[in-house]
């Protein structure tokens, strides 16, 4: 069999699996896994340029799909006029003081001969730039958290397009990779690793404790929509006279074209994103990054600036993960940083790079539809196998209402299992690179 039959086969067997949940369950179920499965198919992809491109062991996913969240807010919410008034001035200054500390330590630095009078300046710089800064940032928070906390307490966006958030999530992802990049990518393979999981938690603490930025823990909801609401579409006089000379339910009918509205935008953001990473990847450059990846010593010694590169393919690939998690708080409608989680935001994401085929974009595609197939089906079917096999059992049996119980966890098996069966027998993914 073909590589390219054998790819074909693979996304008709995963598609396959989707359309019979459709049938067996509801196409709103089936749709909901679609349009997920679009979204982790893009996390999966950015995930996939820095590991299968360059060797890169990023497992701080969660922290930039969390930017990509918080982009989605900063651009569609309508701004808060009563905060702005209250301390907004005071937050930007207090903003600007910070970053001015910090240029202002890195020049002197920079600059200032080595030894204990630059050791000391940067200290002084530093220790005084912090108070400072506390002096005028921590006022203009709590003027701002005092305004209604239960409806706003925070800046609020720009009130823009909610659109525009999606580049805007990758720009912001960007931004944070490029200053992780330039302290953490000298560091070996497995202290990347350790580096980069810290920074994601200590990004989500942010979101979570900074109410003025985001409203923390008491999220965000009501996001602004770019597909139109179902409520509008049921009280359509010419939607529900469509639908009901169909013989459609109108409410059904009203959800169902709201998913489909989505898969839309979000097949064409994933067509655009596999389109572009496909020229990279066959491009001299991408046969340069797959170079390096293999031996960055010789890669060194032909003049490549390895640094350099693995910089570019870390801030690339968190930019895609970006705007996967713009597109995910656009889905949701909501920012809830509490639900963000290493299991489900990098775990998981690495499951699909890894059973899809590492270092090929098809196969980080695939495996971002399959695995969050599996992740949302294997519960359900998990319960309904275990009721079937404990169904001759008697009622109270210690037995039956253990293996009852352990139907929650059939998930965390079947994601383990999945991910050893591929490595035994696929170590390559299931659509491996060529």
């Amino acid at each position: 069999m073909t590589p390219n039959m054998r790819a074909i086969l693979l996304f008709a067997l995963v598609f396959g699996l989707i359309i019979l949940s459709g049938f067996e369950r509801s196409w709103n179920v089936a749709l909901g896994i679609v349009n997920m499965g679009l979204i982790s198919a893009i996390m999966a992809l950015g995930v996939n340029m820095q590991w299968g491109y360059a060797g890169l062991f990023n497992i701080g996913v969660m922290g930039f799909v969390a930017l990509g969240g918080l982009a989605a807010v900063l651009v569609g919410m309508p701004p808060v006029a009563e905060a702005w008034a209250a301390g907004g001035l005071g937050l930007l200054a207090g903003l600007a003081l910070g970053a001015a500390t910090i240029a202002a330590a890195i020049m002197t630095w920079k600059r200032m001969a080595k030894g204990r009078a630059r050791a000391l300046a940067v200290a002084a710089i530093l220790v005084v730039g912090f108070f400072v800064f506390r002096a005028v940032f921590d006022p203009a928070v709590g003027a701002v958290e005092a305004v209604n906390p239960a409806a706003t307490g925070y800046l609020g966006g720009l009130g823009l397009p909610i659109l525009v958030a999606w580049p805007v999530g990758g720009l912001l992802a960007a931004g944070a990779a490029w200053a992780i990049g330039k302290t953490a990518l000298g560091l070996r393979s497995d202290y990347l690793a350790i580096a980069t999981l810290g920074i994601a938690e200590i990004i989500i603490a942010v979101l979570k404790n900074e109410d003025w930025l985001g409203r923390g823990v008491k999220n965000v909801i009501g996001l602004p929509r770019p597909v139109p609401y179902e409520v509008d579409l049921q009280n359509s006089d010419a939607f529900v006279a469509r639908m009901s000379a169909w013989g459609i339910d109108p409410v059904a009918a009203s959800s169902i074209t709201v998913k489909l509205a989505y898969a839309g935008l979000f097949v064409v953001v994933l067509a655009i994103l596999l389109w572009l990473s496909q020229k990279a990847l066959n491009s001299p450059w991408g046969r340069m990054m797959r170079a390096i990846r293999d031996n960055e010593v010789a890669a060194e010694a032909m003049g490549k600036d390895v640094t350099r590169r693995h910089l570019q393919i870390f801030i690339l690939g968190s930019a895609v993960c970006g705007i996967a998690g713009a597109m995910m708080t656009t889905l949701d409608g909501q920012l809830t940083p509490g639900t963000y989680q290493p299991l489900r935001f990098t775990f998981l994401v690495w499951v699909m790079v890894i059973v899809g085929g590492s270092g090929n974009n098809f196969g980080a595609v695939l495996g971002g539809f399959l695995v969050w197939y599996l992740w949302v089906e294997v519960e359900p079917r998990g319960r309904e196998l275990m009721e079937f096999v404990t169904s001759g059992m008697a009622d109270g049996s210690w037995l039956k209402a253990h293996l009852l119980a352990s139907a929650a966890h059939m998930r965390l098996f079947i994601m383990g299992l999945i991910l050893v069966l591929v490595l035994r027998f696929s170590p390559r993914g299931l659509i491996p690179e060529r």
